[in-house]
């Protein structure tokens, strides 16, 4: 299979004109991705189609989440949605309905050799690269939260240590949009990197931007302007 090339356009196209064509163009998104079935993947995971100034790009979907339907739907899930709770008082249910959930790949990858869920290649993380750019450029968000290494490399390029940026605010351009970004490490269970320090420290710092920021604050709000 040809795999999609990363590209970085100039200047996206402007938004659609109001909430409910950002939500119809989202939802024409999530049609596409259905109908997208690469060999060896598991079913799509999308959250609401909404009209938001936040988008949230996760790594992939687990099993739990390809049973469900739904990202974030597990163990790590209730760690990032506590967090979230933590700095900005808003519960699951809100959080979910007034933030853009994305994955860098929407579909579950299956499982690797030595337990656990495989971590999509490059190759792979390629073949969505181009929903994640019609998403971006149909929403058109002032805030971006890459939650883990791979989705942190994904908008920002990053490879280092992802102490280099966890508990900063970066200006960035993400798919010929310009956004503020800011990285969460991974809430697996399985990683102990926010439990200690310096990562517990700069958790605490990523978390207090996010809850100041104006877009989240806009987001909670139920407002995209």
């Amino acid at each position: 299979m040809e795999v999609a090339r990363r590209r970085r356009p100039a200047r996206a196209p402007g938004p659609p004109a109001t909430d409910r064509a950002i939500v119809a163009a989202l939802e024409a998104v999530h049609r596409d991705i259905d109908a997208f079935q690469p060999e060896g993947f598991g079913p799509p995971v999308h959250c609401g189609a909404i009209a938001t100034p936040v988008f949230l790009l996760g790594q992939a979907p687990g099993p739990h989440e390809a049973r469900l339907g739904r990202p974030f739907a597990w163990t790590a899930g209730k760690t990032l949605f506590r967090w979230l709770e933590r700095a900005t008082g808003a519960s699951e249910e809100t959080v979910r309905s007034r933030i853009y959930i994305s994955a860098v790949v929407r579909c579950f990858p299956g499982k690797a050799k030595g337990g656990g869920d495989r971590v999509p290649s490059p190759d792979e993380c390629a073949l969505w690269r181009d929903f994640v750019r019609r998403e971006v450029e149909i929403l058109r968000p002032r805030l971006v939260i890459p939650v883990g290494r791979l989705a942190i490399a994904e908008v920002l390029g990053h490879t280092e240590p992802i102490a280099a940026v966890v508990g900063r605010r970066i200006e960035a351009h993400f798919h010929g949009v310009k956004v503020d970004v800011v990285p969460l490490p991974h809430p697996s269970g399985a990683s102990t990197w926010f439990k200690m320090e310096p990562g517990r420290t700069l958790l605490d710092q990523a978390l207090a931007l996010l809850a100041a920021h104006p877009a989240m604050r806009r987001a909670l709000r139920g407002r995209r302007e």
